[in-house]
C-alpha cells in the first residue's frame, strides 16, 4: 500500500537522516538522491526542513531521548533513531502542526520497517508534546578536537559562534545586474507575496527571511536571480578585477562567483577551472542559466599543477577560493560536525599553501590575488595568509573595510579579514587581498 503524502515526506527524511548519521553519507548527495523521488514540491521542501533542523539539533533532541528511554537503543534500531529526530524536529523547531506530525511519524514506522515500534514513537512524542525538551548543550555536537580549535582561535566570541551555527540562515538572493535591477526584483518578489531587505554595501544581494522555495522565485529558470550567501557575494567586491581584465578562478565550483563577477563586467577574460568534471559541468549549467555560458572558458584541471592548464599569459586577478573546513557554514551544512576530521585540517592547510605558491607566478604584477575561504579555523585563514606574505617578498596584503569583517593583523602586518557565522545575518568567511609588487 502506497503511504499518504505526509507519511511519504516522513519516510524519505527518515532514510536521508539515517544515511547521513548512522552510514557516513553526504547530507548534499543523499538529497539529491532522494528529493527527486517526491512529485510534491511540498514534500520536497518538508524533507529539507526535517532533516537539517534535526541535524542542527541532534545534540539537545538525542539528550531527550537519553533522559526518556528506559535504554538505550542498539545498531539495529539506527532507522528507528532518525525516525525519532525527526520527530522531534517537527515538533520542536519546525513547529508543525501537533496532530499530523506525531500520526504522520508514527505511521511511517512501517515505512522504514519498524511498525512493532510505532508504539514507543507515539509515547516519546506525545511526552515532548507534555513537556519541554532538555536545554542540551550547543557544543556536544562538535568533535571535541573542533571544539577545542575554535577555543583557541576565538576565546571571546566561542559561544556566539555555537549558536548561530544552529540557526537556520536566510535565503540570500543575488540579482543579475546584466537582467534587471535589484529595486526592479525586489518589486517582483513583492508581487509574489515575498518579503525581501536590501543588504546595505552588497549592491547585489537582497536577504529574504522566511523560507521560499527555489522554484517559488519569479525569474529563477531565466537566469535573473541566484542563491547566493552575502558573505560569499562579498568576495567579487573584494577581487574588484579591473574592466574588461584577464581573471582566473581556480577552483570555480559550483560557479556562483564566477557568474556574479561576468554579471558585473561581462567583458571579463575568465578562465575557470575545477579538477572534477562533474564539478566543472555544474559550473557550465550555473553559467547557461544566467546565459553567460559563452562568456567564460572552462577547463578541468588541477589548479596547483599549472603546468599543465596555463599557457603563460598573466592574469590580472586570480580568485583563490580554497579548498577548506567549511567551518563557517555549518549551519547550512550540518553534516560537516559528523565527518569533518582532525587529521583533514593538516592536510588542507598543506593543500591551500600549495595553491597559492602554484597560482602565484600566472599573477601579472600590480595584480591582484583574493584568497578566501568559507572557514573559520585561523589555521587555514589569517595564519596561511601571513605564512605565504613572509615567504614571498613581492606579495603584500592590502587592509579590506568593515564590510568584510575584522581585520586579522599583528605586528606583522595585515592578514586579511574574517567574518563569523551569522554575522550581519551571514555565513562564516575569509577573505584575504594579495597585491603583486612590482
Amino acid at each position: 500500500m502506497t503511504p499518504a503524502p505526509g507519511v511519504a515526506a516522513r519516510v524519505t527524511a527518515t532514510r536521508v537522516l539515517d544515511a547521513v548519521l548512522h552510514r557516513g553519507h553526504s547530507l548534499k548527495a543523499e538529497l539529491a538522491r532522494a528529493l527527486p523521488g517526491l512529485a510534491d514540491p511540498r514534500d520536497r521542501a518538508l524533507v529539507e526542513a526535517i532533516v537539517f533542523a534535526a541535524l542542527r539539533q541532534r545534540a539537545r533532541y538525542d539528550a531527550a531521548l537519553a533522559a526518556w528511554m528506559p535504554k538505550p537503543l542498539g545498531r539495529r534500531d539506527a532507522p528507528l533513531h532518525a525516525l525519532l529526530l525527526a520527530g522531534l524536529a517537527q515538533l520542536d523547531a519546525l513547529a508543525l502542526p501537533a496532530h499530523a506530525a506525531v500520526a504522520s511519524t508514527v505511521e511511517a514506522t512501517r515505512g522504514i520497517g519498524h511498525a512493532h515500534q510505532s508504539g514507543l514513537v507515539n509515547a516519546l512524542l506525545r511526552r515532548a508534546l507534555r513537556e519541554p525538551l532538555p536545554a542540551g548543550d550547543p557544543a556536544a555536537a562538535w568533535p571535541a578536537w573542533l571544539l577545542q580549535q575554535l577555543r583557541a582561535d576565538w576565546p571571546a566570541d566561542v559561544d556566539a559562534i555555537l549558536h548561530a551555527s544552529l540557526q537556520p540562515g536566510p535565503l540570500w538572493l543575488r540579482v543579475n545586474a546584466q537582467r534587471t535591477s535589484r529595486e526592479d526584483f525586489r518589486q517582483r518578489l513583492a508581487d509574489s507575496h515575498i518579503e525581501a531587505v536590501v543588504a546595505a554595501d552588497c549592491p547585489d544581494a537582497l536577504r529574504v527571511d522566511a523560507p521560499v522555495p527555489v522554484s517559488a522565485l519569479p525569474g529563477f529558470a531565466d537566469g535573473d536571480v541566484s542563491v547566493q550567501d552575502g558573505s560569499a557575494q562579498r568576495v567579487v567586491d573584494a577581487l574588484a578585477p579591473p574592466r574588461g581584465a584577464r581573471v582566473l578562478d581556480a577552483c570555480a565550483a559550483p560557479g556562483g562567483k564566477a557568474a556574479h563577477l561576468l554579471e558585473r563586467d561581462p567583458s571579463l577574460q575568465l578562465l575557470a577551472l575545477d579538477v572534477e568534471p562533474a564539478r566543472l559541468r555544474n559550473v557550465r549549467a550555473t553559467l547557461d542559466r544566467l546565459a553567460l555560458g559563452t562568456t567564460a572558458a572552462l577547463r578541468v584541471a588541477d589548479a596547483a599543477d599549472v603546468g599543465a592548464w596555463w599557457d603563460g599569459r598573466p592574469f590580472d586577478a586570480v580568485l583563490l577560493d580554497a579548498p577548506c573546513s567549511a567551518t563557517g557554514v555549518v549551519r547550512r551544512q550540518p553534516d560537516i560536525l559528523l565527518h569533518r576530521r582532525e587529521a583533514d585540517i593538516a592536510e588542507l592547510t598543506r593543500l591551500q599553501a600549495r595553491l597559492l605558491k602554484a597560482l602565484w607566478p600566472t599573477l601579472a604584477p600590480g595584480g591582484v590575488l583574493l584568497y578566501a575561504t568559507c572557514s573559520i579555523l585561523r589555521d587555514e585563514n589569517d595564519r596561511q595568509v601571513a605564512a605565504f606574505a613572509a615567504r614571498t617578498p613581492d606579495a603584500g596584503v592590502e587592509p579590506l573595510d568593515g564590510r568584510f569583517g575584522r581585520a586579522m593583523a599583528d605586528a606583522a602586518g595585515e592578514h586579511g579579514s574574517q567574518r563569523l557565522p551569522g554575522e550581519d545575518g551571514m555565513d562564516g568567511f575569509f577573505y584575504a587581498r594579495l597585491r603583486k609588487r612590482g
